[in-house]
């Protein structure tokens, strides 16, 4: 008995001492070689289960895929998902509810947009579990490490931590104009020429008068970042009207207080006086392409081969321009993340579920495609056919490695040969590595974010006059503290330009 209990305190004294030693090792750098206590643990007998929420609209079919996943699952890494969808319109509020409450969920999936998950403002509350010593040689999620882009690792560091797995896709997101191929070529319209809000007014009359079945101008209530035409961006997100341009001095601006951002809303308004725009645009939830509607130029953004998708989802041929130049910015990286619950009680098998969905083909193509032979079927070329009424539909930027997708008959055989290209080519932001410090302004982002949401969309969609509505927005603004933000904002950009070596400076 003495012996057992003297062994006792033996083991307890080493696995102290082995805790203590990992407190002080250096754990900073998913490229660190030294954590041999990250190794990939052996498999076990008991089958982890793991609650996933995503964005989308609920497929009918989604129990009968979850079903097939977890098949796969079981046999591969001994793990089951349940597979939930939450829609486009529901999902900011559904999830910050599901965090704020404290529910039992494992994974969830995040953005830049605080509608789509708020990544960087709930990585800096604690809702997301760090995950960079699973990134590590040796550690159950370093294939995936490898597998993805590096600049998009970087990309979502936030204080220096990993807290999300980034969707290995397009690293920058410019816009493009979307266009039905049946009045390109019917026009003969050189789609080229028209790459700015004022340049389309000739076109819009001509289908306005030629074309009365078809919507001029489609918009939602999200609407788009009008004013990346111009080269500005986000420096946190539409909520709060502050912005930099991608290639220039770090120089924080007012959107709707430059001449810029006031052309802007005007050119919209006078659109939506002409009956270009839908009248519904200021409260139209859906953000996504409605099969089969018609519409003359929907405003996406995405990269290349994109009108591919465009096509399938608008269940006609479109074809597309694009009209922004293509930055990597933190909103381009951050745009589609799998983040883990900093509760969860199943961290292991979350990460062995997020490496598999980046690694493994078989995995990849079910989340995206459904049932081979129920959602979808292969041509003699290898290539997804899919049906014109689908039942399941993976929401392809939300979830895992494009580059281990199966192309659609409509791809180009060299697609994830011009993503790569189109990558390389990509032009770093000014902003890029930057993530803003909101502690000590987070009680007047709150009030502005409120300010935001009561003017945005009506003004973005050219609904209401901006004469006399913009005054008021930006009177609310500033007596919601803008100015104050700001000013904290670019104090936090000018340590950020100083921190950057000279040849990183614009």
């Amino acid at each position: 008995m003495k012996y057992k209990k003297f062994l006792a305190l033996a083991l307890a004294c080493i696995l102290a001492f082995c805790m203590g030693c990992t407190g002080c090792s250096d754990s900073a750098s998913p490229d660190s070689s030294s954590r041999e206590e990250n190794l990939k643990p052996e498999p076990s007998d008991q089958t982890d289960h793991l609650i996933y929420y995503t964005i989308g609209a609920p497929d009918p079919d989604l129990g009968l895929v979850n079903d097939e996943i977890n098949r796969i699952l079981k046999e591969k890494i001994n793990v089951t998902i349940q597979y939930n969808k939450i829609p486009w319109e529901e999902y900011g509020q559904r999830i910050a509810a599901l965090i704020n409450s404290g529910s039992d969920f494992d994974i969830m999936f995040a953005s830049a947009e605080v509608d789509e998950g708020d990544y960087i403002g709930y990585a800096q509350n604690g809702a997301w579990l760090p995950l960079d010593e699973y990134l590590v040689p040796g550690a159950s999620g370093y294939d995936m490490y490898q597998a993805i882009d590096k600049r998009f690792w970087d990309g979502v560091k936030v204080d220096g931590k990993i807290y999300g797995i980034p969707t290995n896709k397009e690293l920058a997101v410019p816009l493009w104009w979307m266009y039905p191929k049946e009045l390109v070529d019917k026009y003969d319209i050189d789609i080229t020429k028209y790459r700015t809000l004022e340049s389309l007014e000739p076109l819009f009359q001509m289908i306005q008068r030629n074309e009365p079945d078809y919507i001029v101008f489609e918009l939602d209530k999200k609407a788009h970042n009008f004013f990346l035409l111009d080269g500005y961006d986000w420096i946190i997100d539409k909520d709060c009207p502050l912005m930099v341009k991608n290639d220039d001095d770090l120089q924080v601006v007012s959107i709707f207080e430059t001449e810029y951002g006031r052309d802007t809303l005007d050119t919209l308004h006078r659109y939506y006086e002409a009956g270009y725009i839908n009248n519904d645009a200021a409260v139209n939830d859906n953000g996504s392409l409605v099969r089969d509607r018609k519409t003359f130029l929907k405003v996406a953004a995405g990269g290349p081969t994109s009108e591919v998708a465009w096509s399938n989802d608008r269940g006609y041929p479109v074809v597309a321009q694009q009209v922004t130049k293509a930055y990597i910015t933190p909103n381009s990286t951050c745009g589609g993340i799998m983040c883990v619950n900093a509760r969860t009680k199943n961290a292991e098998a979350c990460v062995q579920f997020l490496n598999l969905l980046n690694t493994d083909p078989e995995l990849r193509n079910l989340v995206q495609y459904g049932i081979e032979g129920e959602h979808y079927t292969l041509d003699e070329r290898n290539k997804v056919v899919l049906p014109q009424e689908r039942t399941y539909t993976g929401i392809q930027y939300t979830q895992g490695n494009f580059f281990l997708l199966n192309l659609t008959q409509a791809d180009p055989d060299d697609k994830w040969e011009q993503f790569q290209d189109f990558n390389e080519k990509a032009v770093p932001s000014s902003t890029l590595g930057f993530v803003a410090d909101r502690s000590e302004i987070s009680d007047e982002l709150n009030l502005i974010s409120n300010v935001s949401q009561k003017y945005w969309s009506n003004l973005i969609t050219g609904t209401v006059d901006p004469q006399t509505e913009l005054p008021k927005f930006i009177h609310e603004l500033k007596l919601a503290g803008l100015d104050k933000v700001k000013e904290e904002l670019q104090r936090q950009l000018d340590d950020f330009k100083q921190s950057k070596s000279p040849s990183e400076n614009p």
